[in-house]
């Protein structure tokens, strides 16, 4: 007998890895939170069958840092339904020292005129996050959401197509 071929269980899971990206992406646009554009490069996915076609894997990529910006993190003192929270350690100030370069934030002023450096800008964003935390943003949770909606009757259909190309094959084969 032949190798079974996953032909249309592919073409819909990859139509649902492209929706979700894109939806990913556009969230992460709408939302503000695409300044260097690493984590919206980052998005993907990845689709592969066995061999034989009798299993496959379907896996969405982004960078790690991108759980937390959908998920959010909680502060010390403002919580979110979240895995994560910051406990006892601040959040890495070179990271935050680069958002504030991209952002272009220079010349901050305070409240009396007084100019903040970089440094202390940096420091002072740190403290926010570790206190109040960051804000789930869910541009990927809504996004896989209303994609998977959608999913299960396309792989029953995708998974019908398949068989009965398997079926037509096999039925070649023997006759």
């Amino acid at each position: 007998m032949g190798l079974f071929k996953t032909t249309y269980l592919k073409e819909t899971f990859e139509s649902f890895g492209k929706y979700v990206v894109q939806q990913s992406r556009s969230n992460l646009t709408k939302k503000k939170k695409n300044v260097s554009k690493t984590l919206y490069d980052s998005l993907g996915y990845d689709f592969r069958a066995s061999g034989s076609g009798a299993s496959f894997s379907f896996v969405f990529e982004m960078e790690d840092y991108g759980e937390f910006q959908d998920k959010g993190v909680s502060g010390i003192k403002k919580k979110y339904n979240t895995p994560y929270s910051y406990k006892n350690k601040m959040p890495p100030r070179g990271p935050i020292d680069k958002w504030v370069v991209r952002k272009g934030l220079k010349g901050v002023r305070d409240e009396q005129g007084r100019f903040v450096s970089r440094k202390s800008l940096s420091y002072l964003i740190q403290r926010h996050l570790y206190y109040n935390g960051i804000k789930p943003s869910y541009f990927f949770t809504r996004a896989f959401k209303l994609g998977f909606q959608k999913l299960p009757s396309d792989i029953r259909t995708a998974f019908k197509l398949d068989v009965e190309e398997f079926m037509k094959f096999t039925l070649k084969s023997i006759f």
